[in-house]
């Protein structure tokens, strides 16, 4: 069982940071594909970033500038740096994967992790 585990969530004030992780675990052969997607309360769920396995990446225009998408390989860990937060970014923050598992790749998705932006 793949299991993707986020953290680094929390309150920030309005032009503050963070740094979520997400970490995924288990039995598999390999990541490709690792992005991180955002729900606000009331509003549909948003792609926010992408990044592939050759260290690609794409942003949704409402965080470009601001937000910065890596991976580490080596621990099939993907971060999400957040600077400059706006209150627009209060969200559940999720990531999700395309893992390899023999000869198919299956999509797997984290719990979330709640990014408040308040003074």
């Amino acid at each position: 069982q793949v299991q993707l585990v986020e953290s680094g969530g929390g309150l920030v004030q309005p032009g503050g940071s963070l740094r979520l992780s997400c970490a995924a675990s288990g039995s598999f052969l390999g990541i490709s594909v690792m992005r991180w997607y955002r729900q606000a309360t009331g509003k549909q769920r948003e792609l926010v970033a992408t990044i592939t396995s050759g260290l690609s990446t794409n942003y949704a225009d409402s965080v470009k500038g601001r937000f910065t998408i890596s991976r580490d390989n080596a621990k099939n860990t993907v971060y999400l740096q957040m600077n400059n937060l706006k209150p627009e970014d209060t969200a559940v923050y999720y990531c999700n994967a395309d893992v390899k598992i023999a000869y198919d790749i299956e999509l797997y998705w984290g719990q979330g992790t709640q990014v408040t932006v308040s003074s």
